[in-house]
């Protein structure tokens, strides 16, 4: 617990983006510098070595995405598989949980997604022309994602922060904000009976609100707490911007991307370059505001997505509670890296923050810096003892430099009309959960 530091700081900003991996975003941030930070702390990024055998057996290569490569931003090209089975596939090589305590060698990735584009043909989803199998092992470079990467390079970047199971959306989400999934692995669960994040704020007479993008939030519907919360408890992103501006900020601020198609999600195989500007305007909105010097900002990814990764996932995760696990899992191994970056002026530029003990950071990590923050009671056993973010906030006196002076995010893709009129998943859910409420659906974008 590094609470020192934490009390300088009276709002935590929350962006969850979806389903891209640590090297497929931000693996390369520091490759030219011998993987090693400005502060010479090691970064545990890419060599360019690293490899997964394909369908034939024969190496495959990481490689670099730069602005010259062709649909830069729509790569891998096709939506990778997803889910506790698709995970074990990618980083052990079958679908068949692992034995305890087994290292992955995270070799699977390639020939995972190989079955991945036939079956987004098959049932009729977008796959760009040219998709091969290999492209899974595309990451981006700061050249191509200069928002993600400056605000990496000048505020931190924790190059060891896993997911909280390893499977997909759903039980993720569930997990960053209530620090448990009940067991569940899939995202046929879509709304969760315990209490939240949110509620237990609420409990203690502290301000939280949730932001969708232009349409209500969809994790308002997955929570008894958030579900019943007062309407001026959830908001649209201009809301946010208009809060931070007149310094209304709450204590805890959790903001959703756009789940479109079109959207800023940053989902596979959606515009990366929307998820940029919306990172960039993020920012922009917190540190225009009065709150800037007294804010944590962080920003995460609640899954993988079965993008590639080098890293193997640890073992040793503390089980959240008793509910049983779907598919016999028993909740004591994390799942895949994701990226994650954390922002503030009390930030030496240049940090790569870890965790100080044997537990590693994971999405409770933000469960565990609002309770001791706030010295508030842990909603699981997970997050009672996930180690916090204090510790990252290192400076006493405010920075007044702006590490993205000048960066504008990339241009955006021009959407193909036949990925522009496809439903996106967490529309689906989001609908679902809608019309359980008795709530009428909210018109599909039009491309």
């Amino acid at each position: 617990m590094s609470t020192a530091g934490l009390k300088a700081i009276n709002h935590i900003v929350v962006l969850m983006l979806e389903n891209r991996s640590f090297d497929h975003m931000l693996g390369y941030l520091y490759h030219d510098a011998g993987n090693t930070s400005p502060l010479g702390q090691p970064f545990e990024g890419l060599t360019g070595k690293e490899s997964c055998p394909g369908s034939d057996g024969t190496a495959t290569p990481v490689r670099q995405i730069t602005p010259s490569t062709p649909n830069a931003y729509l790569l891998p090209g096709a939506d990778p598989g997803e889910g506790y089975s698709a995970t074990n596939n990618q980083l052990y090589g079958s679908q068949a949980p692992p034995p305890a305590g087994a290292v992955a060698p995270m070799t699977g990735f390639v020939t995972d997604y190989a079955a991945a584009i036939k079956e987004n043909q098959a049932k009729g989803w977008y796959v760009v022309p040219g998709t091969t199998e290999d492209m899974i092992m595309s990451c981006h470079t700061p050249t191509t994602l200069p928002v993600l990467s400056g605000l990496a390079r000048g505020f931190a970047v924790c190059d060891h922060w896993y997911c909280s199971a390893p499977t997909m959306t759903m039980p993720n989400r569930a997990f960053v904000c209530a620090g448990t999934s009940q067991g569940h692995l899939d995202d046929k669960t879509k709304k969760f009976t315990v209490p939240s994040v949110f509620g237990l704020l609420g409990k203690h007479k502290l301000s939280w609100r949730i932001y969708g993008y232009t349409r209500a939030p969809l994790t308002k519907l997955d929570f008894p707490d958030t579900a019943t919360a007062p309407k001026a408890n959830t908001g649209l992103f201009t809301d946010f911007q208009a809060d931070c501006a007149s310094g209304k900020l709450p204590a805890y601020a959790f903001l959703e991307p756009s789940w479109s198609s079109t959207g800023n999600s940053q989902h596979p195989n959606y515009d990366v370059a929307r998820g940029e500007q919306l990172i960039l305007d993020v920012y922009h909105a917190v540190r225009g505001g009065p709150a800037w010097n007294s804010t944590l900002l962080i920003i995460t990814y609640d899954e993988h997505g079965g993008c590639y990764d080098h890293v193997s996932p640890p073992w040793g995760a503390t089980p959240p509670d008793a509910a049983p696990g779907e598919f016999g899992f028993d909740f004591t191994r994390f799942g895949p890296r994701v990226p994650t970056v954390l922002i503030s002026p009390l930030i030496k530029a240049g940090t790569v923050f870890r965790a100080p003990g044997t537990v590693p950071l994971d999405h409770t990590s933000i469960l565990a810096t609002v309770e001791h923050r706030w010295s508030l009671p842990a909603l699981t056993h997970r997050d009672a003892v996930a180690p916090d973010l204090g510790g990252v906030l290192t400076l006493t006196t405010p920075r007044t430099d702006d590490p993205l002076a000048g960066v504008s995010a990339p241009s955006s893709t021009a959407i193909p009309h036949a990925l522009a009129t496809q439903p996106s998943h967490l529309q689906l859910i989001h609908e679902a959960l809608l019309a359980e409420a008795g709530l009428p659906p909210e018109p599909t974008p039009r491309a």
